[in-house]
């Protein structure tokens, strides 16, 4: 999950290095450092906090001098986020320095070896045991970094993206990747070493993403040499263009990432439909399915693996597919389903999601289905990524990136893909009529606008968390399409807002969680015209009789909740299998504001990094 960042060229390192750690805290920020080449020596500067920290201490620390550096921000996993323990790392000579993203599996046995030969080690990590064995190769055997780098490499068991530099050969960085992301930048006479391209973006437009078990030497002049870990064999670069522009790194005048990928809601969907949704015309086209039109029509089931707001999005599309198309659908979380022996055939698709396209249990849960035959689709935002690399076929949600933590545009956009694939399934077996479809098409080609309508309730959902921010529970409520947006809306508020909050079918809570109603309890309601309505609304008068303080989630005009409730937040009406591309919308923002008001990191929350690359 860590960001990783490199430079060697003309320019001096360290600018480019720091903008791009703080482009990457996204991915870690616990602690970070930076190692800058001065002509004659080693420089490093490392601390736990943000990135931030480190600038503060760094140029008081040390000299900023030097056009080969790399630099790193960290989420943790071996050794608790401390000075010490912070990336980069020297090996014991303090020739080599390291950077590393991922996780060493067999580092205390290799760690026991390396104590043996009489390496010291001053940190808890697996990192430095990468970098002490990766010099103890290159003594023992008097061979190149490089060579040294691939050796070490295959005596490890994990997962890691390096980039690795010898001060006694400064004009060259070595890097390698096995499931965690890395992407070259490709100047004049420069070269760029990222997780992805966001740290270089306004330098080149080039790139090279390696694949698993890749390793590049990376040197001025002489350019990049692509090699296989395993074998030592030849990988001819391909270089694409990179379809990154800078403004949409930036916050473009918003106070947070989350905020303004809030608001980008409207043109994210509309982007992911654009070109793919013709509703004039009746046509729904997506290369990736229509290619693979038989594998889907043939499906005995849809498997759906994903992870967090990828997994609530699945949840949707299981009553979508289901209801339009009529195939069983199952929604499994990827890091129980590669581990529980699932059942899985040649007569099965899996569809994969993913905001990063890195998601590591998930890349894992791909691996697993294609093992046993199924056809994998994948449904993710990163252009290039593992998981559009590594499945059969697939669809982009072209929802631009996404900084923020708590993902909100990815799960619109998944969504919004999701009912496309649905719909032209459903209209491909006949399930649906042709008036319904059109009328499906119409109302999907209006959500962007109705979007925008739901966000007009901002000023009024800051209102209402201002009256619950310092509660201590809540309990969010939905039936039908409606319940993975519960599920949603309590996850948004836990991760940034720090408040224990618990999702359900409304249904189920005579079945436990009605113990919890009192006085004190917020209860958020979807309770949206389409679907169960009557339904939801006795789970309303149940919540009323004990005295649970109601937030109703309503159709706009609704006036049967708006006597019970206690507040009413109105979306605009729509179809109910779109109605959570709507019903989100409030619970995004309340989660945002009580954050806020309890001075929380909205954009970096505790604990919690954006891509999930282990386990």
């Amino acid at each position: 999950m860590c960001g990783i960042v490199g430079y060697i060229g003309h320019r001096e390192a360290y600018p480019i290095i720091l903008k791009g750690l703080k482009r990457l805290e996204y991915r870690g920020y616990d602690s970070a450092g930076i190692a800058l080449y001065d002509g004659t020596d080693i420089k490093l500067s490392k601390t736990k906090g943000k990135v931030s920290d480190l600038e503060t201490r760094l140029e008081n620390e040390i000299s900023t001098h030097g056009s080969l550096g790399i630099g790193h921000t960290r989420w943790a996993t071996h050794g608790v986020p401390n000075d010490i323990n912070s990336h980069p790392h020297y090996s014991n000579s303090g020739d080599l320095v390291i950077i590393h993203n991922g996780i060493i599996e067999n580092y205390e046995s290799l760690k026991k070896e390396l104590i043996k030969r009489g390496y010291n080690f001053k940190s808890d990590t697996d990192t430095e045991v990468l970098v002490n064995l990766i010099e103890d190769v290159k003594k023992n055997e008097n061979i190149k970094l490089g060579k040294a780098v691939q050796i070490a490499l295959n005596q490890v068991v994990g997962a890691y993206a390096i980039a690795v530099f010898d001060k006694n050969k400064p004009n060259e960085i070595v890097v390698a990747r096995l499931g965690s992301p890395l992407a070259i930048g490709i100047g004049e006479d420069e070269f760029f070493i990222a997780s992805d391209a966001s740290p270089f973006i306004e330098y080149t437009k080039n790139a090279i993403y390696l694949e698993d078990e890749e390793m590049a030497i990376v040197r001025r002049n002489k350019g990049v040499k692509i090699r296989k870990i395993k074998d030592d064999s030849l990988v001819d670069p391909y270089v694409q263009a990179l379809q990154l522009n800078l403004e949409q790194i930036e916050k473009g005048g918003y106070e947070h990432f989350m905020l303004k990928e809030i608001y980008e809601q409207p043109s994210a969907i509309l982007d992911t439909f654009r070109g793919r949704l013709l509703s004039n015309e009746g046509i729904i086209k997506m290369a990736g399915v229509e290619d693979n039109m038989k594998k889907f029509l043939n499906a005995h089931r849809i498997i759906v693996v994903a992870c967090g707001t990828s997994w609530h999005a699945g949840l949707v599309s299981e009553y979508i597919f289901e209801d339009l198309a009529r195939i069983p659908v199952e929604v499994e979380y990827a890091s129980e389903f590669r581990y529980r022996n699932p059942v899985i055939t040649e007569n099965d698709v899996v569809i994969a999601i993913s905001q990063s396209g890195e998601t590591a249990d998930t890349l894992a849960a791909i691996k697993l289905a294609k093992s046993k035959g199924a056809f994998v689709f994948g449904v993710c935002n990163v252009v290039g990524s593992s998981i559009a690399r590594e499945t059969h076929a697939g669809a982009y949600t072209h929802a631009g990136p996404e900084i923020g933590v708590a993902s909100t545009k990815a799960f619109t956009t998944q969504i919004t893909v999701l009912t496309l694939i649905a719909l032209r399934l459903a209209r491909a077996k006949g399930t649906i009529s042709s008036s319904d479809y059109r009328h499906h098409l119409i109302e999907l080609e209006l959500i962007p606008e109705k979007v925008k309508k739901a966000l007009e309730s901002d000023a009024y959902v800051k209102s209402i968390a201002a009256i619950y921010k310092d509660v201590h529970n809540f309990l969010y409520l939905g039936r039908g399409y409606n319940f993975p947006v519960a599920l949603e809306g309590a996850l948004k508020l836990k991760e940034i807002s720090y408040i224990h909050a618990e999702g359900y079918p409304a249904a189920e809570m005579k079945h436990g969680p009605i113990a919890l109603i009192d006085e004190n309890m917020p209860i958020v309601v979807i309770a949206t015209k389409k679907g169960h309505y009557e339904k939801v609304v006795s789970n309303i008068q149940e919540i009323k009789s004990r005295k649970g303080k109601i937030i109703g989630i309503v159709t706009e005009g609704d006036k049967q909740v708006k006597d019970l409730a206690d507040h009413v937040i109105e979306v605009p009406e729509t179809i109910e299998s779109l109605t959570p591309l709507l019903t989100t919308i409030p619970l995004q923002l309340l989660s945002y504001h009580i954050a806020l008001m309890l001075g929380k990191n909205v954009d970096q929350p505790r604990n919690l990094a954006k891509a999930v690359t282990v386990e």
